[in-house]
């Protein structure tokens, strides 16, 4: 261990406690007005990790020197934080948006039950299964959006706590419903190429375990928020009528940056292309959610940046569990780093058995709602929904005490089934 490391390890603890600290800031900017300024930005919890990773980087120059800090920045990946962005815009846009609406309402009348009640049950457990296609972020994206206006408003009488449950359950379901193929989970994505998994291998092994606690999630937590759900939530009548052609035109941008996920200088390509035809036909557009997604992709920046230097740690102690403990500390480690990160780092250890494998992968996904930092997509669902929140911030405590009855749905079909 050099003193790098053990300042990097410190940094990221850091990281960690100013993470759960944001919403204090938020309060802070409420009594201090004359510094609201500095105390909001400090409370946006997309700025956390990319701001204590350019205190590492700094600090590695000062250890190390300027070109050595200069070498360990460029060479981090940083295609996840550029996919991310660029999925969260185009799966945000207007025609894709409504698109998926349709689709969601069309569904909810085919049932005899409330269409409100079943909206939002199918925001909470078919778009998450979708996310196995279109990416876990873009699922994520699309369900913030369509489920914020039904549960996710201040205005709406939802108590603070249910408004946590749900989100819980929305993460939580993100994070298990992207098993059902190779490509769009990624925690699965570190390991899929290295162990030969296959969308086959995981379709058997994992996905249907996950839709099951997908479907036990949604159906729980919306029977428990059935009587804060109004009948006339979403019922709003589009401005103008969206032309199928421009429809189709933005559903091929989103297939097409999720065919070249792993190819920043193509999918970049597109979202340039995207960006000109958004702004050619701007009367079927809504704004871009662009300031969003670049605060996304910029902390997920951060999370790589900061914890590329954690692997001195993180690799020991998840090469020194026995497969049911690996389990379980996959789960727990998930909480306190990106579970992609963790799966990638036990990818690199070599000889574990197919049974440790699973495990390690089970615990990650099934961890991945715990925090905000657990996985890839829920920055982009606490950007989009936090304002639904009292002081306008998602807490950290109020966040794990809703997402922990999901987690353990999760744990117990992928442990136990």
């Amino acid at each position: 261990m050099t003193d790098i490391n053990l300042i990097a390890a410190v940094l990221f603890g850091l990281a960690l406690v100013h993470t759960f600290a944001t919403k204090t800031f938020e309060r802070l900017a409420d009594r201090y007005p004359r510094h609201a300024g500095l105390f909001h930005f400090f409370g946006e919890v997309e700025v956390v990790f990319g701001l204590w990773a350019l205190v590492l980087i700094l600090a590695m120059a000062m250890v190390s020197g300027g070109a050595q800090a200069i070498e360990y920045a460029e060479t981090r990946t940083y295609t996840e934080p550029l996919f991310v962005f660029v999925i969260m815009v185009v799966a945000a846009s207007k025609p894709v948006l409504e698109s998926i609406r349709g689709l969601i309402a069309v569904l909810a009348r085919l049932t005899p039950m409330r269409t409100a009640l079943v909206r939002v049950w199918l925001g909470l457990a078919l778009v998450p299964l979708i996310g196995s296609f279109i990416t876990e972020p873009a699922a994520m994206t699309l369900a913030a959006l369509m489920l914020g206006p039904q549960i996710f408003r201040q205005d709406q009488g939802m108590p603070e706590w249910l408004k946590y449950g749900a989100l819980g359950v929305l993460f939580v379901n993100v994070s298990i419903g992207g098993t059902l193929t190779s490509f769009a989970a990624p925690p699965v994505l570190m390991v899929a190429s290295t162990w030969n998994w296959d969308s086959t291998f995981m379709a058997t092994h994992f996905g249907w375990k996950a839709a099951i606690a997908v479907l036990v999630n949604a159906t729980a937590v919306s029977y428990v928020m059935r009587r804060h759900i109004k009948d006339d939530s979403g019922d709003a009548p589009l401005p103008a009528r969206i032309p199928v052609w421009v429809s189709g035109l933005h559903l091929a941008f989103l297939a097409a940056v999720v065919a070249f996920a792993h190819h920043p200088v193509i999918f970049m390509g597109l979202f340039m292309f995207f960006i000109g035809f958004t702004k050619a036909y701007e009367q079927y557009q809504n704004p871009l959610i662009l300031k969003e997604g670049l605060l996304v992709g910029f902390f997920l920046a951060g999370l790589v940046v900061l914890g590329g230097m954690q692997q001195w740690w993180l690799q020991s102690i998840v090469s020194g569990m026995e497969p049911t403990a690996l389990f379980f500390g996959a789960t727990a480690l998930t909480a306190i780093t990106d579970n992609a990160a963790l799966t990638y780092l036990g990818s690199l250890i070599e000889g574990m058995s197919d049974q440790a494998k699973y495990m390690l992968v089970a615990g990650a996904v099934a961890g991945g709602g715990l925090t905000v930092i657990a996985n890839a997509p829920n920055p982009a669902g606490v950007s989009l929904l936090r304002d639904g929140f009292n002081d306008e911030s998602i807490g950290v405590g109020g966040l794990l005490l809703g997402a922990l009855p999901p987690t353990i749905v999760a744990m117990l079909a992928l442990f136990l089934l």
